[in-house]
This record gives structure tokens, C-alpha cells and sequence, in this order.
């Protein structure tokens, strides 16, 4: 069974992301449906069979474009949102820069928490939570599950499955807007990273 992370089509980087409800800029939605479209012309190669998804409006947006090109529903999953920055979520970077000048991800300590959001510890755990419990259960599931979410989900998961230890200062793995992250779960490997030849058509 392999779990296939997908990130979400490109947003507005004019304003702070984490939980921000915007939702995906004209290019992003183009990358979405590009990416639909490629999923529903390779439907025996991906298997998938069940469709999970961030709910945040990014994400969506997104999954809906797969949901109708598969004809598969979507759950969202709370859990697998981008870290919670709070108050930041959705502020234009040039607010942000002078109400919280100098207060990006990774200038919080790891027990550090955005104001009335999370700090990159709990970020952490919260993810590798969902993904302990998932992968635990996941091996009754018949075919592969889409998992749409975010860069730092997927950095998080990448570091969980290589063993690497995580902080919010170490270097991401590179997670591009619709990229495609394949995780094989019998060999806890991925076995395709940040694949984007489908958005090049």
C-alpha cells in the first residue's frame, strides 16, 4: 500500500500561509487541475482509493479538483494542517513585518509557540501522531490513499520516515505547489519525491 502525498496548488505568498483559509491564486488552480488531470489519465498506475485532505481552503480547493476528476470523496482531516501561526494566519507580510517584526517559523524556539497558535514542537508531534495512528490502521486498506497537505506536513513525514531528527531550523525537503511524494508503507520508504513532470504540459 503506498500513501501519495500531494501539496496543495500555489497560494499567495503576499500573506503569512500556516492556517490561513485563502484559498489558491488563478496559477494555483491551474496546477490543480493539471494535476487532476494527470491522476484520472494514470488512474491504474496511482490505484488510489481513498482521498484524505487538509481542510484548509488551499488544500480543498484542491482535493476537489481530484475528487471530481476521480469520482472518489474527500475527508478532511484537521489534523494534518500546516503549523498553526495564530494570529499570523492569513496577514499580509508587510503587517506581519511590522506587528511581529522578525517572527517567522524558524526564528521560534521549538517549545516556542506563535502568538495564540503552536510551537514547532507540538507542530511536530501533532503529525507524527496522525501519521503513527494512520500507518498503524492503514495496512487493513485495500489500494492507496491520497493524502493532500502542506510543505511542512510533508517535510515532517519525510524526516519521521528517513529518521532524521526535526527542528524548525533544519534544511525542508523540497515539496513543490502539486508536487507528488510516493511513500511505500510495507518498506517505509518513499519511493518518488517531489515529482512535478505533470505540471510542465
Amino acid at each position: 500500500m503506498d500513501l501519495i502525498f500531494i501539496r496543495h496548488g500555489k497560494d499567495d505568498d503576499r500573506y503569512r500561509g500556516g492556517w490561513s483559509q485563502l484559498d489558491l491564486t488563478p496559477e494555483g488552480v491551474e496546477e490543480a487541475k493539471k494535476l487532476a488531470l494527470y491522476l484520472k489519465d494514470n488512474t491504474s498506475c496511482y490505484n488510489i482509493t481513498k482521498i484524505i485532505s487538509s481542510d484548509l481552503q488551499r488544500c480543498v480547493t484542491t482535493a476537489k479538483f481530484i475528487s471530481d476528476a476521480l469520482s472518489i470523496p474527500v475527508t478532511y482531516v484537521p489534523c494534518i494542517r500546516e503549523t498553526n501561526n495564530g494570529l499570523l494566519a492569513g496577514m499580509p507580510n508587510d503587517k506581519a513585518l511590522i506587528e511581529y517584526p522578525g517572527l517567522f517559523f524558524s526564528s521560534l524556539d521549538m517549545d516556542e509557540r506563535y502568538p495564540c497558535g503552536e510551537s514547532p514542537a507540538e507542530f511536530y508531534s501533532r503529525i507524527k501522531l496522525w501519521f503513527d495512528r494512520f500507518t498503524g490502521k492503514s495496512a487493513e486498506d485495500v489500494g492507496n490513499v491520497l493524502v493532500i497537505t502542506h510543505g511542512g506536513v510533508i517535510n515532517v513525514i519525510y524526516h519521521i520516515v528517513k529518521r532524521l531528527e526535526w527542528s524548525n531550523k533544519t534544511p525542508p525537503f523540497k515539496a513543490a505547489n502539486c508536487s507528488i511524494h510516493i511513500l511505500n508503507l510495507e518498506k517505509m520508504t518513499f519511493t518518488a519525491e517531489n515529482l512535478t513532470d505533470h505540471l510542465k504540459a
